[in-house]
């Protein structure tokens, strides 16, 4: 009987020790599953925190661009009034009436003024006069020969351009020396 109950002791601790390791794998899956959801979280908090950290950048850039160039259509309309200003000046400084000289004087100092106060915002003129015809700064609107002068040097300006913090806003419309007569 003793060997009965040996035989009977051993299958039921047989049991026990196969649903103690069913057990044990169980907790053991169940950690497992634990561990991947934690680094899942993780994972995904970092994804998230390095997306806020390009949003807040992202931002910061629009912020700057908005400072920087949020005046340009302003500015762009003011292009216009140093347009007559320059008309008006060159039509009156052939005029020899001491009056008419004073008053070019005083829209001239103006004139300086203004543009010295746009230059405060990011104004500044594009050079063109001597310069070689760059596209990217000058609008040509006609070629002409001219002695000493090399090919494609602008020669005329009859429209000033200008830049606003490095960015074109209006280019200038030049005439540009050909090697041609």
């Amino acid at each position: 009987m003793e060997s009965n109950e040996n035989k009977e002791k051993s299958s039921e601790e047989q049991k026990l020790d196969a649903e103690t390791s069913e057990a044990i794998e169980a907790m053991a899956e169940e950690k497992k599953a634990e561990k991947k959801e934690e680094v899942d979280f993780k994972a995904k908090y970092f994804y998230i925190a390095a997306e806020m950290d390009n949003f807040r950048k992202r931002m910061e850039r629009e912020k700057e661009n908005i400072l920087k160039f949020g005046n340009e259509r302003v500015l762009s309309d003011l292009l216009g009034v140093i347009d007559n200003f320059d008309l008006t000046i060159g039509m009156l400084t052939a005029d020899q009436d001491e009056k008419v000289k004073n008053i070019v004087v005083g829209l001239d100092m103006v004139k300086k003024l203004f543009l010295d106060t746009l230059s405060k915002h990011g104004l500044t003129l594009v050079e063109s006069v001597g310069k070689d015809f760059d596209p990217n700064f000058h609008e040509a609107v006609a070629q002409e020969y001219a002695e000493g002068k090399k090919p494609n040097e602008v020669i005329k300006e009859f429209q000033k351009g200008y830049i606003l913090n490095g960015r074109l806003l209006r280019p200038s419309k030049v005439v540009v020396a050909s090697d041609k007569q």
